[in-house]
């Protein structure tokens, strides 16, 4: 019986190292594929004044203060700040 579940983990090992050497292979015959959509130039982010959180400007949850524009992850984190500042 242990030797069955060792040789089913082996297998499983085996078979990922194979299919990484075949799609590296792959890879390298067609050129990467995109993997993900990530953006090619790099993106403005703001931190978060409560959680330090970096958040994307236009996602986020904002609250004018003293002339400033303050951004949030959440709207528990801006409440938080407002109670804070009060």
């Amino acid at each position: 019986m242990l030797r069955l579940a060792l040789f089913l983990v082996f297998a499983v090992f085996a078979a990922q190292a194979f299919w990484r050497l075949v799609d590296g292979i792959v890879d390298g015959v067609r050129g990467p594929r995109p993997r993900n959509r990530t953006p090619q130039q790099g993106v403005s982010m703001v931190r978060d004044p409560v959680c330090g959180t970096f958040v994307l400007p236009e996602r986020a949850v904002a609250l004018a203060s003293g002339g400033a524009r303050l951004f949030f992850c959440s709207d528990r984190c801006r409440d938080e700040y407002r109670s804070r500042t009060v």
